[in-house]
């Protein structure tokens, strides 16, 4: 697997995608996403083929040559829980859950814990399968409102700091936070710090999934602001092939529902490797993949990065 081509998103941004007609003669280059396709008979995992998928890449039908499951051999994945150092200390009592889940992942995944601080996403070791050893990292985040900056300039900071230059393994993040942008304090779908980790994140091969936890600051207790960060949340996981999680505009009493749910999805992932014109430089475009498999749920992005020449 190519990482840095590997994960698109489930919203289209129109700023992403450029329209262009494939013409037949262009030469060849070869993209690839993630889709997850569960079951909806928990015994029953039918056979997926190449012919099973119905995919446009900017709107024009490309040919799926391979559908790789992310099992056995194929199975690595490296994973960073990023929770956001403005949370509110009663994020104390999730703590357990967040250990359950790191213990629950399988040998083959290699996880990293990070703090979103001034900006950046700091790490205290690097990625390691030794889940004991990656739970050292796991402590109380500080508490103290805006000491993340905007949570979009740490998303951004660690897509283009990946702290591993594997290119086979899956890139996952779990943000933690309330996703209040307090740069761009409403909501606007079109904030650019928004935008730029969504970019970011999909040139790295990076999908995020968002649990939506209140800050410390004043914001969080602003309904309309929280419904804000929210809905930038949502664009960020959908448009990186992640999904948001949240309960109202309040604290969720626990994470180990969201956690079996981002467990079953990551245990049911596929690579699809499709043909497309190569580009003269690297783009990202919009995408649309259909399953034609009776019994199974299709969650699939809307945005692929095509290679360059």
């Amino acid at each position: 697997m190519k990482l840095h081509s590997l994960f698109a998103a489930a919203g289209v941004i129109a700023a992403f995608a450029v329209p262009v007609a494939f013409a037949q003669s262009a030469p060849g280059a070869t993209a690839q996403t993630i889709i997850t396709a569960v079951p909806k008979n928990a015994e029953l995992t039918p056979a997926i083929q190449p012919a099973d998928f119905k995919v446009k890449v900017n709107g024009q039908s490309v040919v799926t040559d391979t559908v790789t499951p992310l099992r056995g051999n194929h199975a690595g994945m490296e994973l960073v829980i990023l929770i956001d150092s403005g949370a509110r200390n009663s994020l104390g009592r999730q703590m357990g859950e967040i250990r359950n889940f790191v213990q629950s992942l399988p040998p083959t995944a290699e996880v990293a814990i990070a703090y979103m601080v001034n900006g950046r996403a700091v790490f205290q070791q690097p990625f390691t399968a030794d889940k004991n050893q990656a739970l050292q990292s796991l402590h109380m985040p500080g508490g103290s409102a805006g000491s993340s900056a905007s949570p979009y300039f740490c998303i951004s900071n660690l897509a283009r700091n990946w702290p591993s230059h594997n290119t086979e393994n899956r890139r996952e993040v779990i943000a933690i936070t309330d996703g209040i942008d307090p740069y761009e304090v409403h909501f606007d779908p079109s904030d650019p710090y928004l935008h730029s980790a969504i970019n970011d994140s999909i040139r790295a091969g990076v999908a995020v999934d968002a649990i939506y936890w209140h800050d410390a600051g004043l914001a969080s207790h602003v309904g309309s602001l929280a419904f804000g960060g929210q809905s930038l949340l949502t664009l960020l996981s959908e448009n990186t092939g992640g999904r948001l999680y949240y309960t109202g505009l309040g604290n969720p009493v626990s994470f180990s529902p969201f956690f079996n749910e981002i467990k079953r999805k990551l245990d049911n992932q596929y690579e699809l490797g499709f043909a497309v014109p190569a580009k003269a430089k690297s783009q990202v475009e919009s995408l649309s993949v259909k399953l034609q498999v009776p019994g199974m749920k299709l969650a699939a992005p809307e945005l692929v990065l095509v290679p360059g020449k």
